[in-house]
């Protein structure tokens, strides 16, 4: 267990779980550039998994190591349930107790566990009592503001067994509005022993290097950074090795992995299905460029698949055509 531990630590990066967007292709698509940097699959329900044993949101590739599977919930017993099941699967169990979303966080798993910490102190014990792997937590600051209670928070993570701590320096009640404060996981890095990432805006190079600075952290998490940019982690891994900043990506290059993207979206769960999965990162895909809300607009309503590479093509010739007009 240390030995998986030490090389996450080493390369100072990891992608942190996205609902609905830390999926197989995703994942295949950031294994193309970093070989070495930890990705947490999307949120898995306990409850649902108790049910469902063999769906999309558990597969795995070849290359999909290492890689955290992210169970949540909130009965300590169904939680370790979800962790034995996925074990043989995974390098490391990550339990959520930082997802802000209502449907979330009103059946009380989430960051709602930040508000009766000896339960999601009961659920690390629990699970790490079931497994031969490293288990981590994520979580937030705080429930809210006036109930910051993130160093006490991790404290009791330590003690109940956790290896390491990614925290989002948000509280539930922002959301992901506002900035991520990330002077304050200094308190929480310099009150425990085991590794904590930083989590919350991490969208290039510099960022990454600021949130380090402030925080003290032992790593960074990635999170909608990723979105549209699948060599972000690979390019934040080569500057924190080797103080060399790799170029971004061109509009070509992202319109190629758009492609590519939506092709394995489609191979995974079909046509239908498929675009619909895709049509959330049209516009991450695209940032930037001018008429931009255009394309995406255009985009978000084709359901043909033909269609939709023929007004990729479209917008590629468009974006170089007004590239020339402006030399």
């Amino acid at each position: 267990m240390e030995d998986i531990i030490k090389k996450i630590i080493s390369r100072k990066v990891s992608v942190a779980p996205m609902a609905g967007i830390t999926d197989l292709v995703l994942r295949n698509l950031i294994r193309e550039y970093s070989k070495t940097c930890l990705i947490a699959t999307e949120m898995i329900s306990s409850e649902g998994l108790n049910h469902v044993h063999d769906c999309a949101i558990i597969k795995k590739s070849e290359s999909d190591s290492p890689i955290a599977y992210q169970i949540s919930g909130h009965k300590p017993e169904l939680m370790a349930k979800a962790a034995k099941f996925l074990e043989s699967r995974t390098d490391i169990i990550d339990i959520n107790m930082g997802c802000p979303v209502k449907k979330v966080t009103c059946g009380g798993d989430g960051s709602a566990l930040m508000k009766p910490p000896e339960l999601a102190q009961d659920i690390v014990k629990t699970v790490k009592k079931s497994v031969n792997v490293p288990v981590s937590v994520k979580f937030r600051l705080g429930f809210t503001a006036d109930t910051m209670n993130y160093v006490e928070f991790g404290q009791m993570m330590q003690e109940a067994g956790a290896d390491f701590i990614t925290i989002h320096a948000r509280t539930r009640a922002q959301m992901y509005s506002g900035n991520a404060d990330w002077s304050k996981i200094k308190a929480l890095k310099h009150s425990v022993d085991i590794p904590v990432f930083a989590n919350g805006d991490i969208v290039s190079v510099d960022t990454a290097e600021q949130c380090l600075e402030l925080s003290d952290a032992d790593g960074v998490a990635i999170g909608r950074g990723v979105l549209g940019d699948v060599s972000l982690p690979y390019r934040i891994e080569h500057y924190f090795q080797t103080g060399e900043r790799l170029p971004i990506p061109s509009i070509d290059e992202k319109l190629d992995i758009l492609t590519r993207h939506l092709e394995n979206e489609i191979s995974l769960r079909g046509i239908d299905v498929g675009i619909k999965c895709i049509r959330k990162l049209y516009g991450y895909y695209i940032s930037g460029i001018r008429n931009a809300a255009k394309y995406r607009a255009e985009l978000v309503r084709i359901d043909d698949y033909s269609q939709m590479l023929k007004a990729l093509e479209r917008i590629r010739f468009e974006v170089h055509q007004t590239a020339l007009s402006e030399v």
